[in-house]
């Protein structure tokens, strides 16, 4: 069974975007941005919540297309209403078995998209294999947690460190 990564963005006081899903604090430029674009080559699944993929339309995203046109793409939401799927986007009913079961079925190590509260969801429930955090050098105050409301209490080994000129760190690791 393949690994969950959890790839994402935060800032120095644990959010993956301001309040309205504003990220424009974030550094957006940089070999840091390039390394992370190069890292999701390796990925061949991805999983996200409803309000990470529908965050993408501002983007430029098509609902029904996918964010990663390289990746399966399984979003977990019991609401979103897409007409029309593209062939490698699955809409999913939010399941421990089923996530297990695309865990089994992935080529790759599974690329866990943005979405505090679907990530806390999955740490709730053990799924999280590993924490690959884009540390911005940056205060938010307020906006999406990167566990959402999980209360799981967990100490995780830092397994690697990479730091950039931006100030910006990669830092990854075992939460297992």
């Amino acid at each position: 069974m393949q690994k969950i990564i959890y790839y994402v963005a935060s800032s120095l006081d644990g959010f993956i975007s301001g309040v309205n899903g504003d990220i424009s604090k974030f550094i957006p430029h940089g070999k840091a941005v390039e390394k992370y674009q190069a890292d999701l080559l390796n990925f061949r699944t991805v999983i996200m919540g409803r309000k990470t993929y529908e965050f993408g339309y501002q983007f430029g995203i098509v609902p029904g297309q996918p964010a990663y046109p390289h990746m399966e793409h399984h979003i977990f939401s019991d609401t979103i209403k897409i007409e029309e799927l593209a062939d490698n986007v699955h809409i999913e009913k939010k399941s421990i078995h089923r996530i297990r079961e695309i865990m089994t079925a992935s080529e790759t190590d599974v690329y866990l998209c943005g979405g505090g509260q679907f990530a806390g969801w999955l740490l709730d429930n053990g799924l999280i294999d590993q924490l690959k955090l884009k540390l911005n050098p940056i205060v938010l105050g307020e906006g999406v947690p990167l566990f959402g409301n999980s209360k799981t209490s967990l100490v995780g080994k830092l397994i690697e460190k990479e730091s950039f000129d931006s100030g910006l760190q990669f830092l990854t690791y075992d939460l297992k």
